[in-house]
């Protein structure tokens, strides 16, 4: 079975694929028009990619049976396409919420230390102590979590240890799931948004949850 890998990737992953009889075919770089030459020319059977767009012209008149999106979500991907040429997508969820999570807190750090701008000040010879040192910390501050998912349950350890308090929305959740989870549950995005000091948005992207958050 030959496996075309249009983006980056792990070298143990690729070795993995080798080693349960793929042959792989490794091409980091490609997109658009390359992306759809290589599809025909090298009779793939599975299509493994991260950030590089599939889109209905690139599928046509290929061989492939698969797609998968390294990663949770796959809004890169057009699964209709894909599913009226009888092409199958798969994604990768949980592979990556640790990683996300740790990032998410990374930036309202961030957000509240200002570090972008005290970085840039800095860098032009300036350190404005007064302004940088006003940051109110994460302790005792209101976190909202959009969406609880893997990532947004990754979420609610992290943000336990820094001394925040979590409410959260989300369809599927009950109110007693979150209770033992020891977060508040809101019913309304709107609700979440008044009460948070910082808000935190993990849900796949989809016609539903596209433009989600708002300036209203």
């Amino acid at each position: 079975m030959k496996v075309l890998v249009a983006d980056k990737f792990e070298k143990s992953g690729l070795e993995g694929l080798k080693q349960i009889g793929a042959e792989v075919v490794y091409e980091p770089d490609l997109n658009g028009d390359d992306l759809a030459r290589r599809l025909k020319e090298t009779g793939a059977k599975v299509l493994i990619v991260r950030s590089t767009k599939v889109t209905a012209p690139m599928l046509d008149g290929v061989p492939l049976g698969l797609i998968i999106r390294a990663g949770a979500g796959y809004n890169t991907i057009d699964v209709a396409a894909a599913s009226a040429l009888g092409i199958l997508v798969s994604n990768c969820p949980g592979k990556n919420g640790k990683a996300v999570a740790e990032l998410a807190f990374g930036l309202m750090l961030a957000a509240d230390r200002r570090i972008p701008d005290n970085v840039n000040e800095l860098r032009e010879g300036r350190w404005n102590k007064k302004a940088f040192s006003a940051g109110r910390g994460l302790h005792g501050r209101m976190l909202g979590l959009i969406g609880m998912g893997n990532i947004g349950q990754e979420m609610i350890p992290r943000a336990k240890a820094f001394g925040m308090y979590v409410n959260c929305y989300s369809r599927w959740m009950l109110p007693e799931v979150a209770a033992a989870l020891g977060i508040g549950r809101s019913d309304t995005l709107l609700e979440v948004a008044k009460q948070s000091d910082f808000v935190s948005v993990h849900v796949a992207l989809t016609p539903e949850t596209k433009g989600l958050i708002g300036r209203e």
